[in-house]
């Protein structure tokens, strides 16, 4: 299990342009903690940690973390990070973080990985991998986020579609999007047929209207 990642936190009370600008001056982030029975609570994350986990944490807006603030630890969900349109390296502004309340739900990005590529006969008969969804939506509870969805590729041939009811997810998990069985990947000849490709598309399609 991959261990919990913890923020430096800290308490604050001002509010506004003004404040806040300070507030950043000082190497801190103002950020804001909301949800379950509590009122919003105002507070700082430290902006070098911050930026390190928007930089190198791919699972950071979908994974539970701890906000040390000295005298106490409170699990949470980042939500969203505002960055700096200006600078270079995103440095970031403000951030929203979601109580972990243990019993609720949440809905999360999740990454797909694909495993045994090498062992698809497919693939190795020279198929294409096209990934069509490369994160799926998923709603879970909040304590038990999955870190990824894996799809295996080991018994996979040319025209195969990987469609999500093929891929095992975790008790109390499940996609957003419930109306129809939706396809995550496709193995095609290398080139593509014509059929395959005009799958494709309508697949890639598919699942860009659904981001919308």
């Amino acid at each position: 299990m991959v261990d919990m990642v913890t923020l430096p936190a800290a308490a604050r009370s001002a509010t506004g342009k003004g404040p806040n600008r300070r507030l950043r001056a000082t190497g801190m982030v103002p950020a804001v903690i909301y949800g379950g029975a509590d009122e919003p609570e105002l507070c700082a994350v430290v902006t070098k940690e911050l930026r390190k986990q928007l930089q190198t944490n791919a699972n950071f807006f979908s994974s539970v973390i701890a906000l040390d603030f000295g005298d106490r630890k409170l699990e949470v969900v980042p939500r969203e990070a505002q960055l700096d349109p200006v600078v270079d390296e995103a440095r970031p502004l403000h951030v929203d973080f979601l109580r972990a309340t243990r019993g609720s739900s949440i809905t999360v990005q999740v990454p797909v990985v694909f495993r045994n590529e090498e062992e698809s006969p497919g693939l190795k008969r020279g198929g294409v991998l096209n990934i069509v969804r490369r994160e799926i939506e998923l709603v879970c509870p909040i304590n038990a986020i999955p870190e990824q969805i894996v799809v295996d590729l080991a018994e996979r041939e040319i025209g195969d579609s990987i469609h999500v009811s093929a891929v095992a997810l975790p008790p109390d998990v499940s996609p957003t999007i419930t109306d129809r069985d939706f396809t995550i990947a496709t193995i095609t000849g290398k080139g593509g047929s014509e059929d395959g490709a005009q799958q494709d598309e309508e697949e890639t399609s598919e699942a860009a209207e659904d981001e919308e």
